[in-house]
C-alpha cells in the first residue's frame, strides 16, 4: 500500500512538471514573437540620420563622410592687444583705466627690473657670481600678469618672472643676496643664481627642472579649491615647457578637478636654441587649451594692458567658476637664454634689434604715458639715474655680506640631527680642518 501511495505522488509530481515545462515554452515563444512584432515596429519607424552617438569620452555628431582633421581648421588664434605700438589705445572700451600712480609703478618696475638685468649680468661676466638670466623684452608678461592678482594668490614661477616677485614687493637686497649666496638669501645660499623664492610674498622657490611647477600648480589650485579661500593659483612657464609631459598632466588634472588656476604660458620665440617653428606644429599653446576643456586666450605680451585685463578677468573667473584658464603671451626673449648661452649662434643681430627697437613693452608704455603728459625726457634720466644708483648700493652690499655658515648644510631637513646626518657632518669638519687651506672660513659666517 506504502508502494502504491509512493508511485502515485511520483506521478503527480512529473505530470505538474511537464504541465509547467510546456507553459515555459509556450511563454518563451510567445515573448519571441513579440520581440520580432517589437524590432519590426522600430525597424519600420527609426530613422538613422537622428541617432546620437552615446559613447562616454567625447560630445560629437555621427557623420557618413570620411574626413580627417586638418590642424588648420580653424584660422590662427588672434592675439587681443590694447595698445598699438606706438602706445595708442585702439579700443577705448578695453582701456583699463588705470591712474597715473598705478602706470608710473608699472613702468617704473619695468625699468627697475631691466636695469637689475643689466648689472647683474655684467657681474656674471666678470666672475662675481655664477650664473644669470636676463628678463629683457618680457617685462610687460611679469608687470602686466602681476598687478591683476590679488597679493594671496600662489604663484608657481619658472625662471625668468623675477618681475613678478618685484612687483610683489620682493626687495632687490634679496635679490641680490640670492644671487651672490650670501647670508641674507633666505634659501640660505643652497639654490644657484636667479632661482627665488618668498614664503611671505606667496612666491613658490623656483626649481631648476623644467615644467615641474606645472602639476605642482595643479595640486596646489586643487587644495586652494577644497579650502574655498577665494584665492587662485598662477603658474608661469615658457612655451618650451609645454612641451615636458607634465605640461600635459598639469592641464589634464586642472580641467577634470576643476582648479582656480591660470596658465600663463610666455611664448618669446625659442627655447633655448629651438625656434617654435622646430618645437611644434600646431597653433602655439593657446589652441591646445579646448583639447583639455579649458578656456584659452592669446595677447600681446608686450602690451602691459592687454596682459592686464586678460589676467585680471581669467583671474576673477577661475576663482568664481573653479576652472582653470590658459593664457598665452606673445612676447619675444631679447637677451641671450641665460649667461651659458650665446644667441647669435642661432639668430640674426637684426632680428634682435627690430624687437629691441620697434617692438619693446617699455617703450610702448613710456610712449602711453608721454602722450597724455605723465613722463618727460627729464623724467626719464632723473629715474635712469636714480634706479641705476639704488641697485649698484643694494649690489654693493650683498657683495660685502659673508656667505651662510656651512652648518646650515645640515638644517631644514630633520627636526633632530639623525645619526647618519651628523656622521656626514663631523666628516665635512675633519676635511675642512685638514685642507683648511682651500677653505677661506673667514669669508663665511661663524
Amino acid at each position: 500500500m506504502a508502494a502504491v501511495s509512493s508511485m502515485s505522488k511520483m506521478y503527480g509530481l512529473c505530470f505538474r512538471a511537464v504541465r509547467q515545462t510546456a507553459g515555459l515554452k509556450a511563454y518563451r515563444l510567445l515573448q519571441r514573437r513579440g520581440f520580432r512584432v517589437t524590432v519590426l515596429q522600430l525597424q519600420q519607424t527609426f530613422d538613422s540620420s537622428l541617432e546620437k552617438p552615446q559613447f562616454p569620452g567625447a560630445s560629437a555628431e555621427f557623420v557618413d563622410q570620411l574626413e580627417f582633421i586638418q590642424p588648420n581648421v580653424i584660422s590662427g588664434i588672434p592675439v587681443y592687444r590694447v595698445m598699438d605700438r606706438q602706445g595708442n589705445i585702439i579700443n577705448p572700451s578695453q582701456d583699463p583705466q588705470l591712474s597715473k600712480e598705478t602706470v608710473l609703478n608699472f613702468y617704473q618696475k619695468m625699468t627697475m627690473l631691466n636695469t637689475m638685468d643689466r648689472i647683474l649680468y655684467e657681474s656674471q661676466r666678470q666672475g662675481r657670481i655664477s650664473f644669470y638670466m636676463t628678463n629683457y623684452g618680457e617685462e610687460g608678461t611679469h608687470i602686466g600678469s602681476a598687478a591683476a592678482l590679488d597679493p594671496n594668490d600662489l604663484v608657481f614661477g619658472q625662471y625668468r618672472e623675477a618681475g613678478v616677485l618685484m612687483y610683489r614687493g620682493f626687495p632687490l637686497d634679496h635679490f641680490m643676496a640670492q644671487c651672490y649666496a650670501n647670508a641674507d638669501d633666505l634659501g640660505k645660499g643652497r639654490q644657484m643664481p636667479v632661482h627665488y623664492g618668498s614664503k611671505d610674498l606667496n612666491f613658490v622657490t623656483i626649481s631648476s627642472p623644467l615644467a615641474t611647477q606645472i602639476p605642482q600648480a595643479a595640486g596646489a589650485a586643487y587644495a586652494v579649491k577644497r579650502e574655498n579661500t577665494n584665492r587662485a593659483v598662477i603658474c608661469y612657464f615658457g612655451e618650451g615647457a609645454a612641451s615636458e609631459g607634465d605640461a600635459h598632466a598639469g592641464f589634464n588634472f586642472s580641467a577634470t578637478l576643476e582648479c582656480p588656476l591660470i596658465f600663463f604660458c610666455r611664448n618669446n620665440g625659442y627655447a633655448i636654441s629651438t625656434p617654435t617653428n622646430e618645437q611644434y606644429r600646431g597653433d602655439g599653446i593657446a589652441a591646445r587649451g579646448p583639447g583639455y576643456g579649458m578656456l584659452s586666450i592669446r595677447v600681446d605680451g608686450n602690451d602691459v594692458f592687454a596682459v592686464y585685463n586678460a589676467t585680471k578677468e581669467a583671474r576673477r573667473r577661475a576663482v568664481a567658476e573653479n576652472q582653470p584658464f590658459l593664457i598665452e603671451a606673445m612676447t619675444y626673449r631679447i637677451g641671450h637664454h641665460s649667461t651659458s648661452d650665446d644667441s647669435s649662434a642661432y639668430r640674426s643681430v637684426d632680428e634682435v634689434n627690430y624687437w629691441d627697437k620697434q617692438d619693446h613693452p617699455i617703450s610702448r608704455l613710456r610712449h602711453y604715458m608721454t602722450a597724455r603728459g605723465w613722463w618727460s625726457e627729464d623724467d626719464e634720466r632723473s629715474w635712469r639715474k636714480q634706479s641705476r644708483k639704488t641697485v649698484m648700493e643694494a649690489f654693493e652690499r650683498a657683495e660685502r655680506r659673508l656667505k651662510p655658515n656651512p652648518e646650515l648644510l645640515f638644517t631644514d631637513v630633520y627636526q633632530e640631527m639623525i645619526p647618519s646626518l651628523n656622521k656626514q657632518r663631523e666628516s665635512l669638519w675633519r676635511h675642512v680642518q685638514q685642507y683648511k687651506e682651500n677653505y677661506p672660513l673667514d669669508l663665511y659666517e661663524k
